[in-house]
């Protein structure tokens, strides 16, 4: 007997539907957790031919069924395959995307220092409130576990963690199941010390392993270390005014450092006003090493709304209105860049 679509689709629906209740489950219960609109009438004649197949067991007469061993294997080595492939397929994308992504920045960055002559600097986008899209638990080895957490933005972290006992097939996709139910959706804010006691319980002796989970799990939708290209640092010492060996050298100290054009970036941006344009002059200019220069910031913003900074520091006699044009240009080119992919 073949084991087509169609029975693959309420094997796996009786398994979730167990793992979630503990409970024998019913045709008609299933009619209702499967897309196939199918009458409990033929849901009962497949899932005889599951059970007669050996996927799934009837436990007492007349009541519903139960995954087998060989239900729960499958249900592991074939559906779960399909996940994975996913996670996979979406790592290759999202580190082709970052490549091209990186690339554009920095010559965003260049392109801008010859064309002002003045410094540049462009933070890489992030998501200040990035949401859980899912996890997925798999065996690396009998004391290890690979959680693989998407959120937002498609970003993906990858954390080994470390089990003592070996966790069996059951067990993991329990686990699997506990942890997106009840946290996919969510952004770091939204998961709560209730929710964390709750799913500790509902873990009972793996209650350990939950909570290192949900620690990964905040590490990876939390706002990430800012990544900023800069260029035309040189470019200072072409004003006078900017060319004082102290005042030179702390400057290209900021730039190289980066931390406090971070800081700087960070804070613009969420100053900006509706164009997300941002003029700061002289003692305006938050970082102490930049009091003689002004500060001209753009927000950009691309998909997931995910958000990004460009900056341009140069003298106060700056050509504000070519500075501000040639960063609405940016703007312009980096939405219509990304809507249409």
């Amino acid at each position: 007997m073949e084991l087509d679509e169609r029975k693959k689709k309420i094997l796996q629906a009786v398994i979730r539907n167990y793992l979630e209740t503990g409970e024998p489950v019913g045709s008609r219960t299933i009619s209702k957790y499967t897309d196939l609109n199918l009458s409990s009438a033929t849901i009962r004649n497949e899932m005889a031919d599951l059970e007669e197949m050996g996927y799934i067991l009837q436990p007492h007469t007349s009541a519903g069924r139960i995954p087998s061993d060989k239900g729960y294997r499958l249900y592991v080595d074939t559906m779960m395959e399909e996940k994975e492939r996913e996670v996979v397929a979406m790592q290759e994308m999202l580190v082709e995307r970052q490549d091209k992504l990186e690339t554009l920045l920095k010559k965003i960055a260049r392109v801008l220092a010859q064309n002002t002559q003045y410094a540049t600097m462009i933070s890489a986008p992030q998501t200040k409130r990035s949401k859980l899209k899912f996890i997925q638990l798999s065996r690396v080895d009998t004391h290890q576990l690979l959680a693989v957490i998407v959120g937002e933005g498609n970003v993906i972290k990858n954390n080994i963690l470390s089990v003592q006992d070996e966790l069996d097939d059951e067990t993991l996709l329990k686990l699997n199941i506990l942890l997106n139910t009840q946290l996919n959706g969510l952004s770091i804010d939204e998961i709560n010390l209730g929710m964390i006691a709750a799913m500790k319980q509902q873990a009972g002796i793996h209650s350990k392993l939950v909570s290192e989970v949900i620690d990964a799990v905040a590490e990876a939708i939390r706002a990430e270390n800012l990544e900023i290209y800069t260029s035309g640092t040189n470019n200072i010492f072409r004003y006078p005014e900017l060319a004082d060996q102290q005042r030179a050298s702390e400057l290209i100290n900021t730039f190289e450092e980066k931390q406090l054009l971070g800081e700087l970036l960070q804070e613009t941006g969420a100053d900006g006003d509706e164009t997300g344009i941002q003029v700061y002059i002289g003692e305006e200019t938050p970082v102490q090493s930049m009091k003689d220069c002004s500060v001209v910031t753009a927000s950009y913003e691309l998909s997931d709304g995910m958000k990004g900074t460009i900056g341009i520091v140069g003298p106060k006699r700056m050509d504000y209105d070519r500075v501000v044009a040639i960063l609405r240009t940016i703007q312009t080119q980096l939405d219509e860049l990304y809507r249409k992919e």
